[in-house]
C-alpha cells in the first residue's frame, strides 16, 4: 500500500505546485465536492468554495512552491511537513517569503475530502506588516525574555 500513499501525495504536491489562477479546474482530480479545507484564516466546505477560494488567493501571487521535508501517511490520512516559498505584492512588497507549515489529509478512494493547513501567520502576514511586525517583534522579545 505505501506506493498508494506515495502516489497521491507526489500528485498533491503536484498540484500544489503547479496551481495558478488558470488550473483551478484540476481541484475535482484532487479533491471531493464536499471537501473541508482549514487554514489559520479560512474554513471552507466544498470544492466550489474552495476553488474561489484560491482563485482570488492565487489572483495576484507572483510565486508559490512547496517543498516536502517529511511525511507520514496510510490509506486513509497523511500528514506532510512542508516549506512554502512564495511571492505576493500585497505581501513584504514582492519579495520572496518562506513559511513552514504542515498539512493533515484525510482520503476517500484517492481524493481528499479534509485538508487542513497548519502554519504560523506572523510568519507568512503580521511580521510583514508595519505596526503589527513592531508589536509581534516585541511580543516575541519579552516572551524570551520571560
Amino acid at each position: 500500500m505505501p506506493e498508494l500513499t506515495e502516489s497521491k501525495l507526489t500528485r498533491f504536491l503536484k498540484f500544489y505546485n503547479a496551481l495558478s489562477h488558470d488550473g483551478l479546474r484540476q481541484l475535482a482530480d484532487i479533491y471531493t465536492a464536499d471537501v473541508v479545507f482549514i487554514d489559520p484564516v479560512h474554513q471552507i466546505t466544498g470544492r466550489d468554495q474552495l476553488s474561489r477560494y484560491f482563485s482570488h488567493a492565487y489572483q495576484r501571487l507572483i510565486y508559490c512552491k512547496f517543498e516536502p521535508v517529511s511525511q507520514s501517511d496510510n490509506e486513509q490520512q497523511s500528514f506532510i511537513s512542508w516549506v512554502m516559498t512564495l511571492s505576493h505584492p500585497a505581501i513584504a512588497k514582492g519579495k520572496p517569503l518562506v513559511v513552514h507549515g504542515c498539512s493533515e489529509l484525510r482520503w476517500r478512494q484517492q481524493h481528499i475530502y479534509y485538508h487542513r493547513d497548519f502554519y504560523d501567520l506572523t510568519e507568512l502576514v503580521y511580521q510583514h506588516l508595519p505596526v503589527l511586525g513592531w508589536a509581534t517583534s516585541k511580543v516575541k522579545q519579552r516572551m524570551a525574555q520571560a
